[in-house]
């Protein structure tokens, strides 16, 4: 049965437009038939709008439901900053009541460093300035154009960085060195750190990238000045922009220079370590016999002390068995027959033993602002010091027991001969610094050196007289700005051309006549003579590093400002605490 069809039904007045239905997500009809539709087809959905009631409003899909809604009239807050944005607009910051801010109309003038001054300089200069205010980087070395490689550089910085603590430089020079190789390879933005036995650089892409950071733990020391000189000469041809050197080539030259072998084989350093010993002895007043003496027992103790190593022992117990020899002859020679000077041969062979090199590394850490290493430094030469302490202590005392005429002598340096004893200060850097494996080219330097301090020593404290401890800083510091000079001119280390220089300021005698007053019951004698020779190697510390800064002071690097050489860059120094 076929309905039929009735008149269309005008659609009521109060009802919402097409357009509101479209909105509201589907289609009202009326519920009366179509008649563009047959019969059988008409709609019968359950949720049609009866006859004569008004469709309900559309709700508008952006409308809010949910119970968490801001309700009206409250200001919705404002979207969170993003996390780790170093660009964000700070909560606190207005726009007119920021301060007024321009740009030139010439522009910011680039500040560059000199390529003139030695690598050293520069690096110190920048490692002591803000990361905000650092020269604009310059790449030195090429790379291909993915960028720098940078897990592999931060390795080579770490690698070289290695061999120059080991080698006895000091923290602020490595530093430099890491921060020299990491800058000439694009990594600009590096922080190099180093204690006594860590080394640590930190590498950050932008202000909002991850920083990357790798370590390195230096676990063996050797004395090798020329391995410290070659590793030099790399980090200088890195840096210097008229050469090139990749990567590879890099590691090639860093692995060439851990195979090399040493300038000076074993036996050269048993016998230098004689020879010094026995020119101490002389620079004391002692004659040919004493020399003599000294030397055998400096190389006895010498060689006692590499078997002592070869089997596994610490350093501490190697010094110990050093000392013994040496003091073991002045006591034999003291119960013979022979008027000799015993004291001479003992302090001979304290000149040998004192970690004067340590001792230096660990002030110049102090006064450059580096305390942990510093401490860790001089804790390590208060260790060796006991260790001689109780190695020569040991034999004293059982010589004393025998009867042995040892008599503490009332001054330094007694007998007065100037021509041998500046000899005998030559022969004694020279020999030192065969035992620290110079290069054969820095022998002759070191040892004029050498001899200048020691001229410069006598004529203060033998001539004017001059208190020893005031006489010993002064030659100190000359020796230390005459090394450091030569060391800028060569663009190398300046170890190699003071550690040996200062072998004769060392404090022998004042070492042998505490521990000598010490083993006979004069306690207070005894501790008046070793604060004299804590005094004097304080003195050679510290000298040693005011002639080098003196001479940074005098040879400031200047700053390149737009293309034009500008004023002297300062070299800032740590902020003075006043005490809080």
């Amino acid at each position: 049965m076929v309905a039929e069809e009735g008149p269309e039904e005008p659609e009521p007045q109060d009802a919402k437009p097409r357009s509101d239905e479209a909105r509201s997500g589907y289609e009202l009809r009326p519920s009366g038939p179509r008649p563009d539709v047959p019969a059988d087809e008409h709609p019968s959905s359950e949720f049609a709008v009866p006859d004569g009631i008004a469709p309900p409003d559309a709700v508008e899909e952006d409308q809010s439901t949910s119970e968490f809604a801001v309700p009206d009239g409250v200001a919705e807050p404002a979207p969170p900053e993003q996390e780790g944005s170093a660009f964000a607009t700070p909560s606190t910051y207005r726009a007119r009541e920021s301060p007024v801010a321009f740009t030139p109309a010439e522009g910011l003038p680039q500040i560059k460093l000199t390529k003139d001054a030695p690598w050293q300089d520069r690096m110190r200069t920048m490692l002591r300035m803000p990361v905000g205010e650092r020269p604009v980087p310059e790449v030195v070395q090429r790379h291909d154009d993915t960028g720098p490689a940078v897990p592999r550089v931060l390795d080579l910085t770490l690698r070289i960085g290695e061999l120059l603590l080991a080698g006895g430089e000091g923290a602020e020079d490595v530093e430099a060195a890491m921060f020299a190789i990491s800058r000439s390879y694009g990594l600009d933005r590096c922080e190099p750190t180093v204690t006594f036995t860590l080394l640590s650089i930190t590498y950050q892409p932008s202000l909002v990238d991850d920083p990357v950071t790798a370590n390195r733990t230096v676990r063996r020391r050797g004395t090798d000045y020329t391995r410290l000189a070659a590793v030099f000469r790399l980090v200088h041809d890195i840096s210097s922009p008229e050469t090139e050197i990749t990567l590879e080539e890099a590691y090639r030259r860093l692995a060439e220079i851990r195979r090399n072998r040493h300038p000076f084989p074993t036996w050269a350093l048993t016998v230098a370590g004689g020879l010094l010993a026995g020119s101490a002895s002389v620079l004391v007043g002692g004659d040919y016999l004493v020399f003599l003496a000294a030397a055998i027992g400096a190389m006895a103790g010498d060689r006692l002390a590499w078997l002592c190593a070869g089997r596994g022992l610490p350093e501490f117990y190697q010094f110990v068995a050093a000392a013994m020899p040496p003091a073991a002859m002045g006591v034999g020679l003291s119960l013979s027959p022979l008027d000799v000077r015993a004291s001479a041969v003992i302090t001979g062979g304290l000149f040998a033993l004192i970690p004067g090199r340590a001792l230096v590394a660990g002030v110049q850490d102090g006064l450059t602002g580096f305390y942990i290493t510093a401490a860790a430094r001089l804790l390590e030469v208060g260790y060796l010091v006991v260790g001689i302490v109780t190695g020569v202590l040991s034999v004293l005392y059982l010589g004393i027991a025998l009867g042995a005429a040892l008599t503490p002598e009332t001054a330094l340096h007694t007998v007065e001969r100037p021509e041998v004893q500046l000899l005998a200060a030559m022969g004694l850097s020279l020999c030192f610094a065969v035992l620290l494996q110079q290069d054969r080219d820095t022998v002759l330097l070191v040892t004029l050196n050498g001899g200048i301090g020691w001229s410069v020593y006598g004529a203060l404290a033998l001539t004017a007289d001059i208190p020893a401890v005031a006489a010993t800083a002064v030659a100190a510091g000359l020796v230390g700005l005459f090394g450091q000079m030569l060391a800028r001119a060569q663009h190398r280390s300046a170890l190699p051309y003071i550690t040996a220089a200062i072998g004769p300021l060392l404090p022998g005698s004042a070492t042998y006549f505490a521990l000598l007053s010490i083993s006979r019951g004069e306690l207070n004698a005894g501790l008046a003579s070793l604060s004299k020779a804590a005094a004097l190697a304080l003195a050679i510390a510290i000298g040693v590093n005011l002639g080098s800064e003196l001479s940074r002071l005098f040879l400031r690097v200047p700053p390149v400002v737009g293309g034009l050489p500008g004023p002297a860059l300062r070299r800032k120094a740590a902020k003075r605490t006043r005490g809080f």
